[in-house]
């Protein structure tokens, strides 16, 4: 049997939203892309044709442009990006033991690259968004008016994200009627923007060049752009694990796992050959765990991370049987993954 392991990127591997990042270099930089990230979501989950979240990367880069941001920007505001505690280590683990791990990610080349590089994951098991600023900086003929006026109105409409019904009709406005007519083209068209339904032709792609099948894969995701993802490969037989996850990714998840650290996940990948035990392990751990902060059973726990936990000290992670869970399990487990995802992801928990 095959063993292949995908990765969300920032969430599960780095804490860094990297383009909110890039975007807070600007003046006002961070209201822009709350105002984009929440428009993002409304036109992502009402299913709008030709959108798929995630799609805020494509949507932001007009404002890169006009503050004149670069490649080396990004790869800079990378480069001060944390690692998830545990992911070296799960990482390593998991390639000792014979998976082939690859990161599945709606972040920009420059920051996927930089961290799959301190992760041991080559260039080529990355799948993320490519961008050239500097070709799209030409496109547009250094008419950036269009733009300027467009982000003064975005910054008045910070104030209304509970209400985003005005917040829509402006950016519709901007994106698919003012911006094709600046020569820019099509935003969406642009950046093609690795995120929902492309995460899944990822994983299919994954999954054809070793000769696998969904049933073969786990999958490891946290947000919006990763549902579709999660539900395909749970679908299918493979194992989709939800790592401090919003509400938008956890009900489609097999497992949930909250944790300051993600080394646990071994738990679950060392019974991938026999599932029954790997769900097993989860339903004995959701029952017991407020007992093992005196004492963990040893089929529960391997050696290492029982001295890991003694060692460390940290709060004992919850796993979570997702499958059967029904409306009151599934709001309290989006309640104890929305305090572990702050506690972790800090000023990027709240975006979707």
């Amino acid at each position: 049997m095959a063993r292949i392991i995908c990765f969300d990127l920032e969430g599960p591997l780095s804490p860094q939203d990297n383009a909110y990042e890039v975007m807070s270099l600007v003046e006002n930089g961070d209201k822009i892309f709350e105002v984009i990230s929440k428009y993002d979501d409304v036109l992502a989950l009402e299913n709008r044709e030709g959108y798929e979240a995630g799609d805020t990367l494509a949507l932001i880069v007009p404002f890169l442009l006009v503050h004149n941001i670069s490649e080396e920007d990004i790869t800079r505001v990378s480069k001060r990006a944390k690692i998830v505690d545990g992911a070296k280590y799960l990482i390593s683990k998991l390639k000792s033991e014979g998976w082939k791990v690859y990161i599945i990610s709606t972040s920009y080349e420059q920051h996927a690259y930089s961290i799959g590089a301190q992760l041991g994951v080559p260039k080529e098991n990355i799948a993320c968004t490519r961008l050239s600023l500097s070709a799209l900086r030409d496109e547009m003929r250094g008419d950036f008016s269009v733009i300027e006026r467009a982000e003064r109105d975005v910054l008045e409409l910070h104030g209304c994200l509970k209400t985003p019904e005005k917040m829509v009709r402006r950016l519709d406005k901007f994106f698919f009627e003012e911006m094709p007519r600046t020569g820019y083209g099509n935003v969406l068209e642009k950046v093609y923007v690795i995120g929902g339904a492309k995460k899944v032709q990822a994983v299919h792609r994954i999954a054809e060049a070793n000769d696998a099948g969904l049933s073969d894969i786990v999958v490891v995701g946290d947000s919006i752009t990763d549902y579709k993802m999660l539900k395909d490969v749970k679908e299918n037989g493979g194992v989709a694990v939800v790592f401090n996850g919003n509400e938008y990714a956890i009900p489609y998840a097999s497992i949930g796992l909250a944790s300051l650290d993600i080394r646990f996940l071994h738990l679950l990948t060392r019974h991938f050959d026999r599932r029954d035990l790997m769900f097993e392990m989860v339903k004995s751990w959701e029952a017991g765990r407020s007992d093992f902060e005196k004492s963990i059973p040893d089929e529960i726990i391997t050696p290492e991370l029982r001295g890991f936990l003694l060692k460390s000290k940290i709060e004992m992670p919850y796993f979570n049987y997702l499958d059967d869970a029904d409306e009151k399990k599934m709001s309290d487990v989006i309640e104890i993954h929305k305090r572990f995802r702050a506690l972790v992801r800090g000023a990027a928990a709240k975006l979707g």
